[in-house]
């Protein structure tokens, strides 16, 4: 039931509730119902609950009531209200107050079904478009953090519950997962956003410079060390350091960072004199440090040490819903760079999107949207002419899904209705192959022989 659309259900008459509860939980959606309109505010989830159905007539708070207080807290949260009371200019007003539909009892099961098929489409719409705004808002901010999937709305929650606290951070995920995107978010929705965000790339420098880079020196602390030098470390306090491919530090300046974030003091090469640093570390690795093979040389106190909050970053193939608001998002600044209109996006094009694998993530993303944007993408045709009937008049998200529901059928086509080879051919989990079949609105059994 849990990947079903939720509707709360409203009815002071028990029997009724129950009934309609049934009908509607028999036609494929999950049902939470309640006798008192009260009860059913205070339980109401704007995030999960997909739309409200009540009846009217009830005592102490009537359905036009319920629904006033439901638009207060969402205004485009479907209410469809129900009467025994044949009273036509109620539901003239009603509607022009923004009830989604008002029915008549007693009434046809199908009629109160379609009803609720409709407006859950319609709030599928409503929080795409947010998501879209989210996304450009966020595009507008030079942070790409973009995806509407739970994985990604997770990820987004998390940060900003450990933005302020300080704690230091280790961030895992694939090459081109976007780990600096999270260390800057990380920087900028915390107390310390007007101190300096301050990047090092511990596997692009060489092991005789990296101490000096990290930990600064004095003149003359070595050969060729003419000025003294403030480190990443000074210079990132009362800020953010990030420390991209931590796994790649050399062991003797691991030995030091350690000290550094235990003692959360600097000690400068050629001198010995001690400098405190208020510091908030932000790690990131592309090997899983917590498995001793993969750790090799990385020190295991160190990684416990930096090991105090983990956030892993879902490489793109695991959340391909997002790609359309990406991949979009890329388009549109690779032709205000190039000073290109962006051509139409073409069925082999979504076929490329939808299977590839990206395994350079969101950074190969945005490298072909600006290769797409040039004339240069290198895309397969494909063989069998999946999604030729893409309306290219809608939308790239709309496209998107419509290419994908084509894909759904006809991969079921091909394996005649049978979920397990169904689900192996197209690569996804199980509860979201479902998920898909109740967007789309696909039957299985239509496919089988």
């Amino acid at each position: 039931m849990n990947d079903m659309p939720l509707i709360m259900l409203v009815d002071d008459d028990r029997d009724l509730l129950r009934a309609t509860a049934q009908t509607l939980e028999l036609a494929g959606f999950a049902v939470t119902p309640f006798l008192r309109p009260e009860d059913a505010l205070q339980a109401l989830d704007i995030g999960s609950v997909r739309v409200v159905v009540s009846d009217i007539r009830m005592p102490r708070m009537d359905g036009l009531e319920l629904f006033a207080r439901v638009r207060q807290m969402d205004e485009d949260l479907p209410v469809i209200l129900m009467t025994g009371h044949g009273d036509i200019p109620m539901a003239v007003q009603a509607i022009k107050d923004g009830v989604y539909d008002f029915i008549p009892k007693p009434f046809a099961t199908d009629r109160l079904v379609q009803s609720v098929r409709r407006a859950i489409e319609k709030r599928r719409l409503v929080l795409d478009n947010r998501a879209l705004r989210e996304a450009t808002d966020q595009a507008q901010d030079g942070l790409p953090l973009i995806g509407q999937t739970p994985a990604m709305e997770r990820l987004r929650r998390t940060l900003r519950q450990i933005a302020d606290t300080d704690v230091d951070v280790l961030v895992t995920g694939e090459t081109g997962s976007g780990k600096e995107v999270v260390a800057s978010l990380l920087h900028r929705w915390s107390r310390r956003a007007k101190g300096n965000f301050v990047a090092l790339n511990c596997g692009a420098l060489p092991e005789s410079v990296i101490e000096s880079e990290l930990f600064g020196h004095e003149a003359g602390a070595f050969t060729g060390a003419q000025k003294k030098r403030i480190g990443r470390i000074e210079h990132s306090s009362e800020g953010t350091l990030f420390l991209d491919e931590i796994e790649s530090m050399p062991q003797s300046a691991q030995v030091k960072m350690l000290r550094v974030l235990e003692m959360r003091e600097v000690t400068p090469l050629g001198t010995n004199e001690v400098r405190p640093v208020d510091l908030r570390v932000v790690a990131a690795a592309k090997v899983d440090l917590g498995d001793p093979k993969q750790r090799d040389t990385f020190r295991e106190d160190l990684f416990y040490r930096l090991n105090v909050v983990t956030i892993s970053i879902p490489p793109l193939r695991d959340r391909r819903a997002d790609i359309p608001l990406l991949f979009g998002h890329f388009l549109d600044r690779a032709a205000v760079r190039f000073n290109k209109l962006a051509p139409p996006v073409s069925p082999d094009a979504l076929h490329h999107l939808l299977t590839h694998d990206w395994p350079g993530n969101v950074r190969e993303l945005a490298h072909f949207a600006e290769r797409f944007v040039l004339g240069l993408a290198d895309i397969d045709t494909d063989a069998n002419g999946a999604g030729a009937a893409t309306d290219m008049s809608l939308s790239l998200p709309a496209r998107m899904e419509q290419y994908e529901a084509d894909l759904i059928r006809g991969t079921l086509r091909e394996h005649d209705g049978d979920i397990r080879l169904t689900i192996e051919a197209l690569g996804i989990p199980r509860k979201t192959f479902y998920d898909k079949l109740q967007r789309h609105g696909i039957v299985r059994g239509d496919y089988v022989k």
